[in-house]
Parts: C-alpha cells; sequence; structure tokens
C-alpha cells in the first residue's frame, strides 16, 4: 500500500469543495462528519478512513476512488486506469444509473477475464450488490439478457415494469 499523502487530498478536496460551492459546514453535514474533523482533514492534519473518504465523495458527487488514490490507499500507478475508466463511466451524464452499473459489470468482467485485478475499496460496490441494489429497477441483469449473433451473452435485459 502506498503511503498517506494527507497534505495533497486535503488540497485537493479544499479544491472539490470550492468547485462544488459548499462551507466546510456544508459539506461536513453531508459527508456526516464534524466540521472541526473535515477541517483538520483539509488542513492535512488528520488521515481519514476509506470510509470517511467515501462519505466525502458521496456528498461531492466525485468519484471515491479518485478519493483513495490521493489518500495513498490505492496505488495511483497500479490502479489509475481503472480508476479513471471507472470516473469516466460514472460520470457520463448520458446514461442512465442502471446503464452505468451495466457497463462497469462488463467492464469489470473483462479485466477479471483478461487475468488483472477489479480494484474496489468497497466491498457492497462488487457486482452482486449492484445487482440487489437495482433488482427493483427497470434493468433485470439477474437473468440472461438477449444474445448476439454469435451466441454470446449481449448483456441486461430492459423490462417494463
Amino acid at each position: 500500500m502506498a503511503s498517506l499523502n494527507v497534505g495533497n487530498l486535503g488540497e485537493y478536496l479544499r479544491e472539490q469543495r470550492r468547485n462544488a460551492q459548499l462551507s466546510l459546514r456544508q459539506l461536513a453535514e453531508a459527508a456526516g462528519v464534524s466540521n472541526p474533523y473535515l477541517s483538520q482533514i483539509e488542513r492535512g492534519l488528520r488521515k481519514p478512513s476509506a470510509e470517511v473518504l467515501q462519505q466525502v465523495a458521496k456528498a461531492l458527487r466525485i468519484s471515491a476512488e479518485t478519493l483513495y488514490v490521493r489518500a495513498g490507499i490505492l496505488d495511483a500507478e497500479r490502479d489509475r486506469d481503472e480508476v479513471e475508466t471507472r470516473a469516466v463511466l460514472l460520470a457520463d451524464p448520458t446514461l442512465t444509473e442502471p446503464q452505468k452499473q451495466v457497463l462497469l459489470q462488463i467492464y469489470e468482467s473483462f479485466r477479471k477475464e483478461n487475468g488483472f485485478e477489479i480494484v474496489r475499496a468497497d466491498p457492497a460496490e462488487g457486482p452482486a450488490a449492484r445487482k440487489a441494489q437495482h433488482a427493483d429497477g427497470p434493468w433485470d441483469t439477474a437473468g440472461p439478457g438477449p444474445r448476439t449473433v454469435d451466441g454470446s451473452d449481449a448483456g441486461p435485459r430492459h423490462t417494463d415494469g
């Protein structure tokens, strides 16, 4: 695991908070952490856990993986391509949330098939969790979808209910 670079992380968090036009107090409240604690993180005085980083990322609507790399939790060199790919997929405003999750599942399956480890800081972000999370949505990822010409699975089915 890489070393924790809290100064760089704090500067990045402050920049992202300002870009989101949030006060320190507003972000702390949205992330469920105390105002002084968030201030200490931004000033590089505290080392936040992956859980706190995930909460802050959610409040800022940015990639948690990006914060993990900035904090040194993920190895930036080894994991950068996957983190960037996931971030681009998740940030695409033209895709629905279920479509983004299906694309991530396909991407992860190809990486696994090619022998690359899937970077996931939170096991709850895995395919099984996504299937459960979206089971009530319009995308049915539990069963086989349409087949392509060569007989391979073309992806999830879209249901009308």
